[in-house]
């Protein structure tokens, strides 16, 4: 009698694919939270697999907080062109015009904290009741306490105490009225699984992940991108680098490592190699101990 064994990638992949269909089996507007990062592209890759040859049955957000790297605008226009799917555009600038958020001020003043009212907004305005992310439990403390299904009350909070129990992966998604879920199919994969799967499946992702020349400048052990948005401390000078980005924000936020890997095999190998996590160069998690925590209590991704 023939065996039938899967591998680890194909059993991820079967879980995620899984809990994407769960989704659109349970909910009526779900979404998928896209920030043009290796971890939104993959989970989108797997939600088009998952309805194939249908057309992906659910809408793309992207919450745009104007500090965006080009490259990654350009490449989330071609793959929304490509994939024929809608795309639902939250502003962080509207949001601030609009007196619904405040924009910080100083040397390592960032938008990124100022994306959860325009979340939350685009969410509540577009009635949208399932909210699928990329977030990996191996990624941050914060994210490793999260469920595949993860409610979120009335005002879109998070509390981590009150999680579902999903024994033998029986989802639960009931929910009162304002109230949505965030979901997250690839919360099992590690950054290796990532990059393996993408090599795997010949994923396209944006250039940044890849070696390249870029001026930067070297603060809190990171090389931050240089942009109209960086302001010098005193003793602070722009350097020519060869570098890439293992994780993907704001320009403002996003720090890089020096790198020659130019292709993926290269990259899976380096990443292989590695003993420092890949939000080790976010900015945005240095803030504090629980600076992602308490974000995702207030409504973050």
């Amino acid at each position: 009698m023939h065996k039938y064994y899967l591998t680890h990638l194909q059993e991820l992949e079967s879980e995620a694919i899984y809990v994407i269909r769960e989704v659109v089996a349970q909910f009526d507007r779900p979404a998928i939270l896209f920030s043009g990062g290796k971890d939104s592209i993959v989970v989108t890759h797997l939600a088009k697999k998952a309805f194939w040859p249908a057309k992906i049955p659910m809408p793309l957000i992207h919450i745009d907080t104007g500090h965006n790297f080009p490259e990654t605008m350009d490449f989330r226009d071609k793959l929304v062109e490509n994939l024929g799917v809608q795309l639902i555009v939250g502003s962080v600038q509207e949001s601030i015009d609009k007196g619904r958020a405040v924009e910080e001020s100083g040397i390592n003043a960032s938008r990124n904290e100022l994306q959860i009212v325009t979340l939350l907004d685009t969410i509540e305005s577009h009635k949208i009741d399932a909210a699928i992310g990329g977030a990996r439990r191996d990624e941050e403390k914060a994210r490793a306490k999260e469920r595949f299904f993860s409610h979120r009350d009335e005002f879109g909070q998070w509390d981590p105490k009150n999680q579902r129990p999903e024994l033998w992966n029986i989802f639960n998604g009931r929910k009162r009225m304002g109230e949505h879920f965030r979901v997250f199919p690839i919360s099992n994969w590690t950054e290796m699984d990532i990059w393996n799967y993408i090599l795997q499946e010949n994923i396209a992702i944006p250039s940044l992940y890849f070696a390249h020349q870029r001026d930067a400048v070297y603060r809190d052990n990171t090389w931050l991108p240089a942009s109209e948005f960086l302001q010098l401390r005193e003793g602070e000078s722009i350097e020519n680098k060869l570098m890439r980005f293992r994780t993907l924000g704001d320009i403002t936020i996003t720090g890089g490592i020096e790198s020659d890997a130019d292709t993926l095999e290269k990259i899976v190998a380096e990443v292989s190699a590695t003993r420092s996590t890949e939000r080790g160069n976010r900015s945005d998690d240095k803030r504090s101990d629980t600076s992602m925590e308490d974000r995702k209590k207030q409504g973050y991704f």
